[in-house]
């Protein structure tokens, strides 16, 4: 089964482009909704393209979807409104999902050229198969680097009871990702 989509998708749900409506907390679960989404979507797709002889017409409808659930997850992420101290990393979020957006389209145009599929992979070796993998990479990192910074605020609980310090300062964070070793 194809997973690394599944890694890159845990990592664009880290990042979020606005002004500060949701807390940390609400923004990080949000976003590790969306992952989850996303990954479920790319695991039915991907068991229903392995279980069935490869076709071109086959091809393209499992692009289509692939197509869709990458559309659907990015423009649900632009939709979040992070809390100040993500912005950035939602930023950057939103780019690295626009780019592997865009190398999967020019992979699905690939396969569209293509006359015949014979394989259920064939794509994977095509320049533009490997231009995917390697910013699918990217996705990956990106989101060991968030999971990990989500991670330390775990340290922001030991000083929930300190009446002076800010509650904002004190939100304790807890999602999983799913991100890749």
């Amino acid at each position: 089964m194809r997973m690394r989509v599944l890694l890159v998708v845990s990592v664009a749900a880290l990042a979020a482009c606005g002004g500060g409506s949701l807390s940390l907390s609400e923004y990080a679960a949000e976003g590790e909704r969306l992952v989850a989404d996303m990954n479920s979507g790319f695991v039915e797709l991907d068991a229903s393209w392995e279980a069935q002889t490869p076709t071109r017409d086959a091809a393209l409808e499992y692009w289509e979807g692939r197509l869709e659930i990458r559309d659907t997850f990015l423009a649900s992420i632009k939709d979040l409104d992070p809390p100040r101290e993500v912005e950035g990393m939602h930023e950057t979020a939103l780019e690295l999902f626009a780019r592997i957006n865009a190398a999967d389209e020019a992979l699905a145009a690939r396969v569209e050229a293509q006359e015949t599929v014979t394989g259920h992979w064939d794509w994977d070796d095509t320049p533009e198969g490997l231009v995917s993998k390697a910013i699918t990479e990217e996705v990956y990192e990106f989101c060991r680097y968030s999971q990990g910074q989500f991670d330390a605020t775990q340290s922001r609980g030991a000083l929930v009871d300190v009446p002076w310090v800010p509650s904002a300062m004190t939100e304790v964070v807890s999602v999983a990702f799913g991100c890749p070793p």
